[in-house]
């Protein structure tokens, strides 16, 4: 995976069986979310909370099961994880999927904050 100079990640030969072109990973702070996209379409995403300023708090993840089984959903979390690092922010994960990949990849591990009860 590449990085391009407005932040984006381009990974032009993600396989599972089949190759996907023009793969980027994208930060949508007007939606409050990480993108994943194939050309123009947006083929995946991880949502954070609004409002917070030294924290993201992920929500929700979800890649188009059109495209499940190829490592997507873990290339956009760890996109957005590195983002958030970069920025200084904590990482709070309530989302499952980034909760589950948290637990296997230790990379974060002292931005981690683990979510409150009732979320």
């Amino acid at each position: 995976m590449t990085n391009t100079q407005d932040g984006r990640a381009s990974d032009p030969a993600v396989s599972s069986g089949s190759a996907i072109d023009d793969i980027t990973i994208v930060h949508n702070p007007e939606r409050n979310r990480y993108e994943i996209r194939e050309g123009g379409s947006v083929i995946g995403l991880t949502e954070y909370r609004p409002g917070d300023t030294d924290r993201r708090v992920f929500v929700h993840t979800e890649v188009d099961p059109a495209y499940g089984g190829r490592g997507l959903a873990g290339r956009l979390v760890h996109f957005a994880l590195d983002d958030v690092a970069a920025a200084g922010l904590r990482i709070v994960p309530v989302c499952p999927y980034v909760a589950k990949y948290v637990s296997t990849h230790h990379d974060w591990d002292d931005l981690i904050d683990q979510p409150r009860p009732g979320g």
